[in-house]
């Protein structure tokens, strides 16, 4: 007998019928001798519909009070799949993040997990029972408050209780079959991956694929927890996400994937003193504003003036503060002016074989120019190239990219749903 974590996205669990369809699978499981613990997310978009009524009571909802609301979403799925499961004649029991033992940070919105005790789970699981677990959500000791984990927390709880339950995989189940080559919604013959390297993943996923979330597969690396990325609408297998083993060989494709983001947006600080600390001066006041920095480019200090510009991206919703922030320092720092554009996209090619194989660059940078596109900024990692564009033409060069590393399939993919969650 083996344990399974199974996870299911607001797609998965949008409606009685999905519900009901979810309950049989994990019954399925159950009857095939498994032992599972099931995390579900809120039921289809009622995440959003609870962020739009906080949104119409107030514009500026206490961040207390706005995890209260938003953990309700979470506790409704789990109530509803446990009675679905129960009608199949089968126990089940439902539990919240904290019941569960999810121990977080005091973060509101974007609490970390610092501990997982999953007492009363090993009990329901001891007794015979299925353990249907709230994701996104958690508990913080020292204030005794609920708090949520960001949007595709429910990914980040399923995988710590995988990790904490000592779990052989954990199951994440989303409305495509797996994980692709790209966005199938927008590439739509993107071939389906079978198996991908969790530092693969990671990139990806910082680059912008939905499929998982960065925090997850942080998780998941860290604690060395294989995951089966695969569709809640059929019993195909997915994708395995795995942790290679020290000195393991394998033969790692060239290219794995291409991720496109249009989340992000770039600040410019013009006219810097180019003198020691400045940079420093400017990402510590960013930082000491919450704010998380992708990627950066300073300009060559022009002689004559003896001043440059510092570019970064980061993510759009945090655009306001950063810029309010650099604005309250701009007679500390002594830079000219700010420039603001949110209608960047960010594209990246990501393969663990970049690291033996020459050409990527070109064939990349080709390919972006038999498209028109014009270029940014520039970021590479060990395993991944990512550059700034407009956003008006990522999705035509995402596919161009996508056909140029003959990553193309002869089939067009399944999307079951409409969200990728």
């Amino acid at each position: 007998m083996s344990l399974i974590v199974q996870k299911f996205g607001g797609s998965s669990v949008a409606d009685a019928k999905s519900v009901k369809r979810v309950a049989q699978r994990i019954v399925d499981a159950r009857i095939a001798g498994h032992d599972v613990v099931v995390v579900v997310s809120a039921m289809g978009d009622m995440t959003d519909d609870l962020l739009d009524l906080a949104a119409a009571v107030t514009d500026n909802p206490e961040p207390r009070e706005l995890d209260m609301l938003l953990t309700a979403g979470e506790r409704i799925s789990m109530a509803v799949v446990a009675m679905a499961i129960r009608s199949l004649g089968y126990d089940a029991r439902s539990f919240t993040g904290s019941q569960a033992g999810m121990i977080t940070d005091a973060q509101h919105g974007s609490a970390r997990i610092v501990d997982v005790t999953p007492g009363r789970v090993k009990e329901a699981l001891a007794e015979g029972a299925v353990a249907i677990v709230a994701g996104f959500q958690g508990f913080n000791r020292s204030t005794g408050d609920i708090t949520t984990l960001g949007r595709g927390g429910s990914d980040t709880s399923a995988v710590a209780l995988a990790a904490a339950l000592g779990a052989d995989v954990c199951e994440i189940y989303t409305d495509v079959d797996g994980i692709f080559t790209a966005d199938p919604r927008v590439v739509a013959n993107a071939q389906k991956i079978d198996r991908i390297t969790s530092e693969e993943m990671l990139e990806l996923a910082a680059s912008g694929a939905k499929v998982l979330y960065i925090r997850a597969v942080e998780y998941a690396r860290r604690h060395r927890v294989t995951l089966h990325v695969r569709s809640s609408f059929n019993n195909n297998e997915g994708t395995i996400v795995y942790n290679p083993t020290e000195g393991q060989k394998v033969e790692e494709p060239l290219i794995t994937g291409v991720a496109a983001d249009l989340s992000e947006a770039k600040i410019t600080v013009a006219g810097v003193p180019d003198v020691p600390g400045k940079a420093a001066q400017i990402f510590t006041i960013v930082a000491e504003a919450n704010i998380n920095i992708d990627m950066i480019v300073q300009n060559v200090s022009s002689a004559g003036t003896g001043h440059t510009d510092i570019s970064f991206t980061l993510p759009k919703a945090e655009g306001a503060a950063a810029l309010a922030a650099l604005t309250k320092a701009e007679s500390d720092i002594g830079f000219a002016s700010l420039a603001y554009d949110d209608h960047i996209g960010k594209l990246s090619v990501v393969g663990a074989g970049m690291r033996s194989n020459s050409g990527i660059s070109a064939k990349l940078f080709t390919a972006l120019y038999e498209a028109g596109v014009n270029i940014d900024m520039i970021s590479t990692s060990e395993i991944r190239i990512s550059v700034i564009l407009r956003d008006d033409q990522v999705n035509d060069a995402l596919r161009r990219v996508h056909t140029a590393f003959g990553l193309d399939s002869q089939e067009e993919a399944v999307v079951h749903g409409g969200t990728g969650r």
